[in-house]
């Protein structure tokens, strides 16, 4: 029974042993790789150095140590600075984001509205705008251009004094009245009748209208 014992003692600490031995060899393959890494990344470092360096000196480009040196500092000092752009950039993405969808129906709105100026003839307007603009800019010369800015102020005047209401409904009486003659049907006159004509007293009325008219002409 003691025999048994021991040897089950002996199993274990060679299971044990075992472990233990497993663990060592594993921590050894780690560590084996990871010189190995070590040493790889060495090179591949050296290499790029040794590159970077024949290039800078290529480009005749010199490398201030100190200046490094203070450009890691200032870069460490303002992490905090580096942090909070980072943060308005995170910022900014989440509201193009958020607002992506607004965006959209604005477009989409402005693209309809468009749509709608183009069916109701907006822009064909403005095209004849641009050729009547154009005209007018070909036709009139420099002196034209100076005259018109010296008389401006009495052209809009008249035009001020036109566009009165009784003024408008007095030229556009007259233009429907014209619109209504029939040229080809007028009733000859003789002397006679233009005398009759001029005794009733719608034409006593129009002459003396046109008299008075021409009498105010001649003393303004």
């Amino acid at each position: 029974m003691a025999e048994q014992d021991i040897q089950k003692q002996i199993n274990e600490i060679n299971d044990k042993l075992d472990l233990l031995l497993g663990y060592v060899n594993d921590q050894r393959l780690k560590s084996q790789a990871i010189e190995d890494l070590i040493d790889d990344v060495s090179l591949i470092g050296k290499e790029v150095f040794d590159s970077s360096v024949t290039v800078l000196e290529e480009q005749q480009v010199s490398i201030d140590p100190e200046k490094i040196q203070l450009l890691a500092i200032k870069f460490l000092k303002n992490i905090d600075n580096f942090h909070n752009v980072m943060n308005l950039f995170e910022s900014a993405s989440d509201f193009v984001k958020d607002a992506e969808p607004i965006f959209n129906e604005v477009m989409i709105d402005a693209v309809k509205a468009l749509h709608q100026f183009e069916q109701k003839g907006y822009f064909e307007f403005f095209r004849q705008l641009a050729t009547i603009f154009d005209r007018v800019v070909t036709h009139f010369g420099k002196d034209d251009l100076e005259s018109l800015a010296d008389n401006i102020v009495g052209i809009l005047e008249m035009l001020k004094n036109v566009t009165q209401p009784e003024v408008v409904s007095a030229i556009n009486n007259g233009i429907n009245i014209y619109k209504n003659l029939d040229n080809k049907n007028v009733e000859p006159m003789s002397i006679w009748k233009v005398v009759r004509e001029l005794n009733t007293p719608e034409m006593k009325q129009s002459i003396g209208f046109l008299i008075t008219f021409l009498k105010n002409i001649s003393k303004q």
